[in-house]
C-alpha cells in the first residue's frame, strides 16, 4: 500500500474514533445531567424520612450508582486510552479506540436507561418528599422572624433601662437551634426541622411577649410598692384606735369578753415593722430587676397587712357587738330563735316524724340557746356577754348546717 493511502485509510479511521468519541462524551454529558438531577430527587426522599420505602429506594440507588461509576471509569478509560489528536496514529490504535469508544457509549446510554427507569419509579416518593419539604420554607421563616422579634422586644425592654438578663438568656440558647434550621432539612430531615421550627417559633414568642411586658410589669410593681405604703401608712393610724377601744373593754366589760384580743397592739406593731422590711425587700428587689423576688415580697406584705386589718377591725366588731348585747340581749336571743324555728318547720316539712339527723342538731342547739340564756340571767352584774354570743353565734350555725342539709337531700340549691 502506498503511503498516500496509508495516510488515508489513518485519517479515516481517526474520523470514526473522533466520531465516536464525541457520541461517548455527549452520551457521559446527559447521563452526568439525568444522575444530578436523580441526586436532588433522593435527597428529597432521604431527607422525608426512613421508612422501608425509603431504605428501599436508596438502596436501589446506591447499587446503581455504584454501576454508574464503573461504567464512567470504563469511559474515561477509553477517551485517554489513545491520542486521536496524535500527529502519527496507526490505523489500528484509531480502530481499537473507536470500538472501546462505542462500546463505552452503549453502556452509558443503558446506564442512563436504568437511572431514567428508576427515577420514573422514585416518582411517588418525590411526589410526597416535596408536599412535606414545601412545609419546611415557611416554618423556618416563622421561627426566623420570631427570633427576629423575640431580639426587638429584648432591645425595646433595654431602651426602657430593663436589662431583661433572663429572657435574654434564653434568646441566646437558642442561636444553636437557628444554626442547625439553617442547615436544613437535607441534614436534619424534613421531621426533626418541621419540630425544631415549631419549638424555636414558640419559645421565641414566649420570650417576646415577656420582655414586652417587663416595662408594664415594672411599673405595675411601682404601684403596687405605692399603694402598700400608702395601705402601711393607714393601718398605723388606724392601730392608735386600737389601745382606747381596748381600754373601753376592758373598763365595761368582764376578762372574757377582752383577754383573747390582748395581743393585738404588739401584733400590729410587728406586723407592721415586717411590712416595712418586706417592703424595702420589694423595692431592693425591683431595682435590681428580680420581678420574682418582688413579687413574692409584696405578697408578703399585702399578707401581714391583711391580717393586721383583720386583727383592728376584729376589736372595733368586738365592741359594737358587745355594746348591742349588754344594750338589748334579747334582740341575739330572737334572731336565734327565729333560726331555729326556720330549721325545724323546715325539718317537719311534709313529715310526722323528722329525720334524726336533723332532730338531734336542732334538740342540741335548743338546750345551748336556754343554757346561754340561763348563764347570762345568772352572771348578775359582771355577765361574759362575749360567751353569750359565742354561744348564740353557735346555735345559729347549728341551724344553717341543718338547713344546708335537708336542702341537699332535696336537690335544693
Amino acid at each position: 500500500m502506498s503511503g498516500g493511502r496509508w495516510r488515508r485509510g489513518a485519517e479515516a479511521h481517526r474520523a470514526e474514533a473522533v466520531a465516536a468519541r464525541d457520541a461517548a462524551q455527549e452520551a457521559f454529558y446527559e447521563l452526568d445531567s439525568a444522575q444530578r438531577e436523580l441526586e436532588l430527587a433522593v435527597a428529597a426522599v432521604r431527607a422525608v424520612g426512613d421508612g422501608p420505602a425509603e431504605r428501599r429506594a436508596l438502596a436501589e440507588y446506591q447499587d446503581l450508582k455504584a454501576r454508574i461509576n464503573q461504567v464512567t471509569v470504563a469511559y474515561l478509560d477509553a477517551l485517554d486510552a489513545v491520542d486521536l489528536e496524535a500527529v502519527e496514529l496507526a490505523a489500528g490504535a484509531a480502530a481499537q479506540a473507536r470500538q472501546r469508544l462505542e462500546q463505552a457509549r452503549r453502556e452509558l446510554l443503558a446506564k442512563q436507561a436504568e437511572l431514567t427507569g428508576f427515577l420514573s419509579r422514585l416518582q411517588p416518593l418525590v411526589q410526597r418528599a416535596e408536599q412535606q419539604l414545601v412545609r419546611v420554607a415557611p416554618a423556618v421563616e416563622a421561627a426566623r422572624q420570631a427570633l427576629l422579634g423575640a431580639s426587638g422586644a429584648l432591645d425595646a425592654a433595654r431602651a426602657a433601662g430593663l436589662r431583661a438578663d433572663e429572657p435574654a438568656a434564653r434568646l441566646a440558647e437558642l442561636g444553636p437551634e437557628l444554626t442547625r434550621l439553617n442547615e436544613g432539612a437535607a441534614r436534619h430531615g424534613v421531621a426533626d426541622t418541621l419540630e425544631r421550627a415549631e419549638r424555636v417559633a414558640r419559645l421565641a414568642a414566649g420570650i417576646r411577649e415577656e420582655a414586652a411586658q417587663l416595662p408594664e410589669r415594672a411599673r405595675e410593681i411601682d404601684r403596687r410598692v405605692a399603694s402598700l405604703r400608702t395601705r402601711i401608712e393607714a393601718l398605723a393610724t388606724r392601730a392608735t384606735a386600737v389601745e382606747p377601744t381596748l381600754s373601753e373593754l376592758r373598763r365595761r366589760f368582764s376578762a372574757g369578753c377582752w383577754q383573747d384580743l390582748q395581743h393585738v397592739p404588739r401584733q400590729l406593731a410587728e406586723a407592721g415593722r415586717a411590712a416595712d422590711a418586706r417592703l424595702a425587700e420589694a423595692g431592693r428587689a425591683r431595682d435590681e430587676q428580680r420581678w420574682a423576688d418582688a413579687t413574692a415580697a409584696l405578697g408578703t406584705v399585702r399578707a401581714l397587712l391583711e391580717t393586721a386589718d383583720g386583727s383592728v377591725a376584729a376589736v372595733a366588731e368586738r365592741l359594737r357587738r358587745l355594746d348591742e348585747a349588754a344594750r338589748d340581749p334579747q334582740a341575739e336571743v330572737q334572731r336565734a330563735r327565729f333560726a331555729l324555728r326556720d330549721a325545724q318547720r323546715l325539718a317537719m316539712a311534709g313529715r310526722q316524724v323528722p329525720d334524726p339527723r336533723h332532730a338531734g342538731p336542732l334538740d342540741a342547739a335548743v338546750g345551748r340557746l336556754d343554757r346561754a340564756v340561763e348563764g347570762l340571767a345568772a352572771a348578775g352584774a359582771h355577765p361574759d356577754y362575749w360567751h353569750f354570743l359565742t354561744e348564740l353565734d353557735g346555735v345559729r350555725q347549728t341551724a344553717a348546717e341543718v338547713v344546708g342539709l335537708i336542702r341537699a337531700g332535696h336537690g335544693s340549691p
